[in-house]
């Protein structure tokens, strides 16, 4: 007598999956896009420049030359990698320049790299977060915070979004329970382009005595007096307990890293998982950073004339008759509404030369699907132009779809 198996094929959810085969059939996919080309402003898509409105790129420095050549130089000294964790052989003089160079720069001690902006979140939250602890994270919040406390030991409660009422319920629920408790936030928050209230969220951790870390990934090198991030923009660098920032924004490559008290770096770099088995950031990498600090430290107007394009795209944009939310960074989000028209604009928008991103779902509520614009201070006001003239012409040709 044969005994029939009642256990699910474990790739049952893989063969089943048709969401993304049935956007690809009707020319809608908009992800894993090959790019062949690029500048900083433009990239060449199927043989076809487009303008780039859909990177990360605010400062404009991919291409720079002294960037360029100082990765060259170091991979000529270095190698292309180094082919080992920070714990073991893969530490370089340069890492350490680097960190020393990045904590002054955020107005903190110490600070530690990390292979990508990714990692940073996951492992020092991981780390820090043990079993009795708490960490309130803001429900926008980037999906590596998340991951970060899905990874901790600890409670994770989460607050709606920006709102300081709702954080300080929660904190004084919490407040006779033993164990430590954390505030994560975004400081420039990645789908909506709004800054987190850093002095209101300062104020409710000192008097809850809660520690407040701060994602400082798409505030740094845009926001502040030297492009230190949102902490600085609120005249408060170094009033955080720990900050993160990545490198694939605005230092124009790839990595991350955790600035705070030294003890507490020092107990990340003896604690932290995806430091301590992970591959260190490559030399060219490292010295690409160096670079851009550099010029963020020496250009200020770089950051004058990001801005200035961030008002121009931001009130064309909104000339046009459409919702971009409380943005008031570079980043400016076009809300469509429901992932089918979401879909057919980004198509449409594609088609008319310009590059732009489509967030749909889990990343946003269903009826809150956009398009995220973000614009570089290298784009010029013709290239803008184009994409304001664009998205009217593709909102006209919807609307008499409709």
């Amino acid at each position: 007598m044969s005994v029939v198996s009642k256990r699910v094929d474990l790739f049952q959810k893989a063969y089943g999956y048709t969401r993304a085969r049935e956007a690809m059939a009707a020319g809608v996919y908009p992800y894993y896009i090959p790019i062949e080309g690029s500048t900083d402003t433009e990239v060449t898509v199927g043989g076809k420049k487009l303008i780039m409105v859909g990177s990360n790129n605010y400062l404009g420095l991919t291409h720079h030359p002294r960037v360029m050549e100082a990765a060259a130089a170091a991979t000529q000294r270095y190698g292309t990698g180094c082919t080992g964790s920070r714990l073991l052989n893969g530490t370089l003089d340069i890492h350490e320049k680097l960190e020393a160079d990045l904590a002054e720069f955020v107005g903190h001690e110490a600070c530690i790299i990390y292979s990508t902006g990714y990692q940073a979140n996951l492992g020092a939250i991981s780390a820090l977060i043990g079993r009795d602890d708490v960490v309130l994270i803001d429900k926008l919040d980037h999906a590596s915070i998340v991951d970060g406390c899905t990874m901790a030991r600890g409670e994770t409660l989460r607050f709606r979004h920006n709102d300081m009422a709702d954080l300080e319920a929660e904190l004084s629920v919490l407040s006779d329970k033993p164990g430590g408790r954390m505030v994560a936030v975004d400081g420039v928050f990645s789908m909506e382009g709004d800054i987190a209230p850093i002095p209101q969220l300062l104020d409710a951790c000192k008097r809850y005595e809660a520690r407040l870390f701060v994602d400082e990934a798409h505030s740094l090198g845009v926001l502040g007096q030297t492009g230190a991030g949102a902490m600085e923009h609120y005249n408060m660098k170094g009033k955080a307990d720990l900050i993160m920032g990545t490198f694939s924004k605005s230092f124009a490559c790839v990595g991350g890293f955790i600035a705070g008290d030294e003890a507490v770096i020092h107990y990340l770099r003896h604690h932290s998982r995806s430091l301590m088995f992970s591959a260190a950031m490559p030399p060219g990498a490292v010295a690409t950073v160096a670079a851009c600090l550099e010029i963020i430290k020496n250009e200020p107007e770089r950051r004058t004339h990001l801005m200035e394009n961030a008002r121009y795209l931001r009130d064309g944009i909104r000339n046009l008759g459409y919702e971009t939310g409380p943005t008031e960074t570079p980043i400016v989000p076009v809300i469509i509404g429901s992932l089918e028209k979401t879909l057919a604009f980004w198509r449409l928008i594609m088609n008319e030369g310009i590059f732009t991103n489509a967030v749909v779902p889990p990343a946003v509520p269903p009826n809150a699907c956009r398009l995220r614009t973000s614009c570089t201070a290298t784009h010029t006001r013709e290239q803008l132009d184009k994409v304001l003239e664009a998205f009217a012409r593709v909102g006209r040709k919807l609307r008499s779809m409709e």
